[in-house]
């Protein structure tokens, strides 16, 4: 029997959110609009299967799935995966498998997998208070950076994403995208077209978004939306690298009008840039979210 995988569609949400919300993960990929922002580069599908939600990523024949979600037969929903590979010849792979996840696969079939564990896609989780206040010795180089922008900026301010900052957004976006080289740059460039359209389509996705102006104008614009009952993951920033201090302030502010309640935030992996690391490593995560790609023992 051929599995129904399908690209998920606006009309997808609520279901698949159903299957999401059943069990609490901080994972920044567990969220719809992750999921529906990022399907046709990742030629993304999802399914229901024996009661569960499960995504698909890759190629015919290279095909990996994440660990099926939702109060379905988990069990089950493997034992389906496994023989639906063995069927077609193909290796079976599992990604983005938490380690809680791994404990419930091993329960189920003990000794039949491996893991092995990436640390450029592992998310960056903070304390909110601690990225909100910046208080003490740690956070002083990250509150005189905030500091500092308002001394350069008397005019500063901040405001919520609307229909009446949205067109501006984009548009200092599209600037960021050419000031960065995003179009001779593959990775950027589909990082770039995942941003607007979250800008696009922000309502429709549940987006949370944060502007920051200097001078008027806008300099930096974030998104994010809450992955579980007590973290909120950020998915999008973007600030001008010319306007000093203006990264750590829209982080600052954002998470203060927008995400004061939930105790965690999720500011996603670092893909392995030496930079972008020291820089999320410079704001003290108070943990991290380790993935893994599980197979079979003995496959390749």
């Amino acid at each position: 029997m051929e599995i129904p995988f399908k690209r998920p569609t606006l009309e997808d949400r609520t279901i698949i959110l159903h299957h999401m919300l059943v069990q609490r993960h901080r994972g920044s990929e567990r969220t719809f609009a992750n999921a529906y922002l990022w399907a046709r580069f990742y030629q993304l599908g999802w399914a229901e299967i024996e009661g569960t939600l499960v995504f698909r990523t890759g190629k015919e024949g290279k095909y990996s799935y994440t660990y099926p979600m939702g109060m379905g037969d988990r069990k089950a929903a493997i034992e389906f995966l496994l023989k639906d590979s063995q069927d077609k010849g193909y290796p079976f792979h599992l990604h983005a498998v938490s380690q809680e996840e791994l404990e419930e696969l091993e329960q189920y079939f003990p000794e039949k997998f491996q893991v092995e564990w990436d640390r450029n896609t592992a998310d960056y989780v903070y304390e909110t208070e601690k990225l909100i206040h910046l208080s003490g010795k740690k956070y002083h180089g990250k509150k005189n950076h905030v500091n500092q922008f308002k001394a350069a900026y008397p005019d500063w301010s901040y405001e919520a994403l609307t229909d009446d900052n949205v067109e501006e957004c984009f548009q200092m976006a599209l600037n960021w995208r050419r000031d960065n080289g995003c179009d001779e740059h593959h990775e950027k460039n589909s990082e770039m077209c995942v941003a607007l359209n979250s800008l696009r389509l922000h309502k429709e996705l549940g987006l949370k978004g944060g502007v920051l102006r200097a001078g008027g104008e806008i300099v930096a614009f974030t998104m994010g939306e809450p992955v579980c009952d007590d973290t909120f993951v950020v998915h999008i920033e973007k600030a001008y690298a010319h306007v000093r201090g203006a990264y750590p302030m829209i982080n600052q502010q954002f998470l203060e009008h927008e995400a004061a309640e939930y105790r965690y935030v999720n500011r996603e992996e670092d893909t392995g840039d030496e930079g972008l690391r020291k820089a999320k490593l410079s704001y003290r995560p108070v943990f991290m979210i380790e993935k893994g790609n599980v197979t079979l023992k003995g496959d390749i």
